[in-house]
């Protein structure tokens, strides 16, 4: 069965993109796919600074095109989509959360409702209130929610996950790795993706 490793974090705008479609790339192609939330700011420490640099030393055509794009894909996609107030958030109480929801087998609502109440609504998804309420409409106890993301097994998992995608060479989000070791970068390298399962398919 065609695997797909979908590591994403939900502060990235191009990964709100990627995870509106994934899940029907993935029914189509009848894969599994495999959730990996991981933290895309400890990947740019470590292996990517050049993100951090370009919001330090902006090039202004590239950034007005960058805008342009992120437009372009929310209306191709049919995406309500919002300049957040806060930027960049910080995602790693969101992130722990996902392990939870990965347990409790709803991820996917519960990966929505953090994408779009940041990128959609323009809520601080780093703030306790904003997160509980998340955690409900996903079906779990708020209380029972915030105990165990600041256990050290559940940090544990997004340091791993973290590791795991610096190891297999990523340095953003998101990341597809198709069958363990074919790794594609990007929202919009779903295309190529199919691509390669068409051939291994034909």
């Amino acid at each position: 069965m065609t695997t797909i490793e979908f590591f994403y974090d939900v502060s990235s705008p191009w990964t709100y993109y990627a995870y509106a479609r994934i899940e029907d790339f993935c029914a189509k192609n009848k894969a599994e796919l495999i959730w990996k939330p991981f933290l895309v700011g400890a990947v740019f420490n470590k292996v990517n600074p050049s993100v951090y640099q370009r919001r330090e030393s902006p090039i202004e055509a590239k950034d007005a095109y960058y805008r342009k794009d992120m437009a372009d894909w929310a209306r191709y996609q049919g995406l309500a989509m919002v300049r957040p107030s806060v930027f960049p958030v910080n995602s790693v109480k969101a992130l722990r959360g996902a392990f939870l929801a990965i347990d409790k087998g709803v991820v996917s609502p519960y990966s929505r409702a953090c994408f779009e109440a940041y990128w959609r609504d323009d809520r601080d998804i780093s703030q306790e209130d904003v997160l509980r309420e998340i955690a409900g409409s996903a079906g779990m106890d708020p209380d029972w929610f915030f105990e165990q993301i600041a256990t050290d097994p559940v940090k544990r998992r997004l340091f791993e996950t973290t590791d795991d995608l610096i190891g297999r060479g990523g340095f953003g989000s998101p990341t597809f790795f198709l069958n363990g070791g074919d790794m594609y970068f990007g929202n919009d390298r779903l295309e190529l993706m199919q691509a390669a399962i068409d051939r291994a398919d034909g």
